[in-house]
């Protein structure tokens, strides 16, 4: 990896970083566009490098401000984990036999329909 590259990643992860404190957004939503459109990542490579950004402790001590000021349901979170945790196995096996242009697409359909949603729910 060259110092351009290790230099443009680092600031996609301190901006996802940031905005993840902030909005508790990063991974899906910036992290792995940044990488496919900045980074010319296939939409897997992307996503495969991004879920093992997550495995580490990259939320840790967002998530630890968060459980100080008491906006955190641990058992909601232990239960998110469990599901998230078995779900992200089933979604990998099926992610990595799409071809890339279907997958990115379903990826875009899905950050618009959320996005619609959010802007319009009252």
């Amino acid at each position: 990896m060259d110092l351009q590259n290790a230099i443009l990643i680092a600031l996609i992860g301190a901006g996802a970083g940031i905005l993840g404190g902030i909005l508790g957004l990063g991974g899906a939503i910036i992290i792995i566009p940044a990488m496919v459109m900045f980074l010319g990542y296939s939409q897997q490579m992307a996503q495969g490098t991004a879920l093992i950004m997550m495995v580490l402790p990259v939320g840790a001590l967002a998530a630890f401000q968060y459980y100080q000021k008491g906006f955190v349901n641990v058992k909601a979170a232990l239960i998110l984990a469990l599901f998230f945790f078995v779900g992200g196995y089933v979604g990998a096996k099926f992610a990595t036999q799409i071809p890339q242009d279907i997958l990115r697409k379903i990826f875009a359909i899905m950050l618009v329909a959320i996005a619609f949603r959010m802007w319009f729910q009252k």
